[in-house]
């Protein structure tokens, strides 16, 4: 059921159903019709905004694949910890209004490159932390 992969979604994010549909721009009784007719899937403009919200792509929203390989070394803890930090970094940068570009406001295609730039960096060093800090006794 699509609703059961949204609240997942949700979960792994650290919001309620409700307020991702709000964040999202889509009714909160889009959610609620998920839940209660068990529709499989929701129409493809809802689930491109579902994919830029979540972050991740419309294949694993459906759950045709999985959202990472276990060879990346991250745990689900990991990588919820990552986009909050993310977020939060990204939040900074707009409301400073430091993301500019010879005086002019960044294009959203700038920030998006931004955005991915900051999460690789911020993956790679938790990889790195992880292995620099980790005591081998805990190590597999």
């Amino acid at each position: 059921m699509f609703y059961d992969r949204f609240e997942e979604l949700c979960k792994q994010k650290g919001v309620k159903p409700g307020r991702a549909c709000i964040e999202m721009g889509v009714s909160r009784s889009l959610a609620a019709k998920w839940k209660t007719t068990k529709t499989d899937r929701p129409s493809a403009e809802v689930l491109e905004k579902m994919s830029k919200y979540f972050g991740i792509s419309i294949d694993e929203i459906l759950g045709k694949q999985k959202e990472s390989s276990p060879k990346d070394g991250l745990s689900e803890r990991d990588k919820r910890d990552i986009a909050r930090d993310l977020e939060a970094l990204m939040a900074d940068l707009e409301n400073s209004g430091d993301l500019m570009f010879d005086g002019d406001p960044a294009s959203p295609e700038a920030v998006d490159s931004i955005r991915n730039a900051m999460a690789m960096a911020l993956e790679y060093a938790k990889k790195i932390n992880k292995e620099k800090y980790t005591p081998k006794k805990y190590k597999k």
